[in-house]
């Protein structure tokens, strides 16, 4: 199972000499892969409320963040070859022609290095800012998916749906990827699976994290390849990268003995975390990322290698 880590383009610790320091450090450590997220937004009274906190306002860190695919273009001319990747773009927010140009730039700078995890968003907030409407995100998703591979694929780009129209016209430059970069979609939820299947995407981009348990992630798994099945797809052909927020308790304690997700996945001792993260490889998640944003350990760089170093030999 491949090992990546994000970066902190988040936060106070969202500076560009940290972003080199974990960059380089990750690539000379011997990870797969770094990884950004995207958040336009910290509403001060948002109509969606977040799920995770008790007033339903963003964690502080999202008052600060780099925009994604500049921080990996800049970290791509500070590496020479450990992938970069988006977990996730809320592609919706973006005019596809723009993204599409923006994604083949970085995967030329990188020389084949990006990857391409997108979602639909949540945050009535940001679609309002991005001036795009919120009903409808699955059915422009299904377009939006369909553009970006023409974009990346066809000599002549011609494209005439219900909410995207580019009229024949060449549009460059190509990705260095062939067919076109790993395209992996973030959600949990039957539609969304069916667009992976359908459209022939890469494969899935989930996280599990707080009350969501490890055989939440084990159903959804199969669901995905029960959609391939449907459609007459081989399942294997769609792979698993999984988001993860480890959560490490400096105790001696373990939970030997105890339920497996006891306190959430990936929460406790080294060997704990190392338990879980032994069970999601062999549930055949691909790809795992571990992620400090939301923790002590993501405000010290070098804590976050090391950590990341110590729970990456369960995933060999």
């Amino acid at each position: 199972m491949k090992v990546g880590i994000t970066l902190p383009e988040r936060g106070q610790e969202a500076t560009r000499e940290n972003i080199i320091q974990v960059a380089k450090e990750a690539e000379k450590e011997g990870f797969d892969s770094l990884w950004v997220r995207e958040r336009l937004l910290w509403p001060l009274k948002p109509q969606t409320p977040f799920a995770l906190t008790p007033n339903g306002s963003l964690p502080t860190e999202y008052q600060n963040v780099f925009d994604p695919l500049e921080t990996l273009t800049f970290v791509a001319a500070n590496t020479q070859k450990i992938a970069l990747g988006t977990s996730v773009i809320d592609m919706l927010f973006h005019n596809p022609v723009v993204l599409a140009k923006r994604f083949a730039t970085l995967d030329i700078f990188s020389k084949g290095r990006a990857i391409c995890g997108l979602g639909i968003g949540w945050m009535k907030d940001e679609y309002h800012a991005s001036n795009i409407p919120f009903q409808d995100r699955g059915k422009r998703a299904d377009e939006y998916i369909q553009v970006l591979k023409q974009i990346w694929i066809n000599d002549v780009v011609e494209f005439d749906g219900e909410f995207y129209k580019i009229p024949a016209s060449k549009i460059g430059p190509k990705p260095l990827q062939k067919p076109h970069p790993p395209i992996y979609m973030g959600g949990c939820n039957l539609k969304n699976f069916r667009r992976i299947v359908k459209y022939d995407a890469d494969g899935w981009l989930p996280v599990i994290g707080g009350p969501l348990q490890l055989d939440f992630l084990e159903n959804n798994l199969q669901a995905v390849r029960n959609e391939a099945r449907k459609a007459n797809k081989d399942p294997d052909k769609f792979k698993t990268i999984l988001l993860t927020y480890p959560k490490i308790i400096d105790t001696s304690s373990s939970r030997q003995g105890q339920d497996s997700n006891h306190g959430g996945p990936l929460t406790g001792t080294i060997d704990d975390i190392g338990d879980d993260i032994k069970r999601i490889k062999d549930l055949g998640i691909d790809h795992i990322i571990f992620a400090y944003n939301f923790s002590p350990i993501g405000r010290e760089v070098s804590k976050m290698i090391d950590i990341s170093k110590q729970l990456s030999r369960f995933a060999k």
